[in-house]
């Protein structure tokens, strides 16, 4: 594969793509929401999560198989959360933490600590151990036979839930899980504490990429573009990387060929209300970002990973939340990244 670059400024890259790198249309989704996570084991993707309209999570599963470009409804989550964290580990997912809603009162945000393995080819959930820190938002990521599960949001320690719109504090939390043995161990806290991030494992090393600071919800938050590394051998946080080109958050990611690639998203502030289309790249090995075509439709909330030579984002919402306005995505765009 040939590929052409321009360096533009300092770390960040311009590159147009080879004829076998583009976006490609595929089977839209059955079940158009936002908020969704996605994952892929198997040779196939899995979606999860969903919320309804008054913050009500949908607990979907959905598997997508490439080879027959269909969908595939599953068993649903034994308990219908938002804002979960998933990661793949030899073969199963693995799910952590989230929101949902009050037994009883007015719409919030109650954080959770439960922990949760699904085998896909038995179609089947089972409760793990639950995390040391009840929270949503956090990012997980496989690093040899652990899980590092990463920031989040909480409430305040005098809350049990936030109405809504309300304020989280933001966490640089981070709590890893042996499969093995089903038990936690604390580890050392991230520096920039934060939700809505995302990340990914390259060459043994876990980078946390962009995200909010303050708030969970995005009317109290602000978006950081910032990036550091997490060592999960030693334990050891290596500072921030070279910084996102785009700040933003409610973005999806997945790793090809030692990269971490990055698209959609959203943003506010007092004059706009924003979801992004920004497909970016980060290279470790460089420490620079490449700044790819981007996505078909801008939006947020949306379900990612890698399957094969694709970059998979699904659904989604084309508004930045607290709108009142919900437009939800049917779409399934995928990068190919060429053989």
């Amino acid at each position: 594969m040939k590929i052409f670059s321009f360096v533009l400024v300092g770390v960040f890259m311009f590159v147009p793509t080879a004829h076998a790198q583009k976006w490609v249309r595929l089977a839209e989704f059955p079940e158009p929401t936002e908020e969704l996570l996605g994952a892929s084991a198997g040779g196939k993707l899995y979606v999860f999560c969903g919320l309804a309209p008054g913050w009500k999570p949908m607990g979907l599963v959905y598997a997508y198989d490439p080879a027959t470009d269909t969908w595939t409804k599953k068993q649903p989550m034994l308990l219908a959360s938002h804002h979960v964290a998933f990661t793949e580990y030899r073969g199963k997912l693995y799910a952590f933490g989230g929101f949902v809603l009050p037994p009883s009162g007015p719409p919030a945000w109650v954080p959770i600590d439960n922990a949760w393995e699904y085998d896909p080819a038995a179609d089947s959930w089972k409760a793990l151990a639950p995390m040391p820190t009840r929270r949503g938002s956090p990012v997980a990521v496989t690093a040899g036979d652990r899980i590092d599960v990463i920031g989040g949001s909480t409430p305040g320690p005098k809350d049990t839930a936030v109405p809504l719109p309300g304020l989280h504090w933001s966490l640089g939390t981070v709590e890893e899980y042996d499969p093995a043995t089903n038990t936690w161990r604390q580890r050392s806290a991230m520096p920039t504490p934060r939700n809505h991030a995302t990340a990914g494992l390259v060459n043994g090393k876990i980078y946390v990429i962009g995200g909010r600071v303050g708030a969970a919800g995005m009317t109290a938050a602000s978006n950081t573009n910032v990036v550091e590394e997490y060592d999960p051998g030693s334990g050891a946080w290596g500072g921030v990387r070279a910084r996102m080109p785009t700040a933003r958050s409610a973005m999806a990611s997945g790793v090809y060929g030692g990269r971490i690639y990055v698209t959609g998203g959203e943003f506010q502030d007092s004059q706009m209300m924003a979801t992004f289309r920004a497909l970016e790249a980060y290279d470790p090995a460089s420490n620079t970002w490449l700044i790819l075509p981007s996505m078909p439709v801008a939006r947020h909330g949306l379900a990612g990973a890698v399957v094969g030579n694709r970059l998979h984002m699904v659904s989604g919402d084309v508004q930045s939340a607290g709108t009142g306005v919900h437009g939800h995505a049917p779409y399934h765009d995928a990068f190919e990244f060429g053989q």
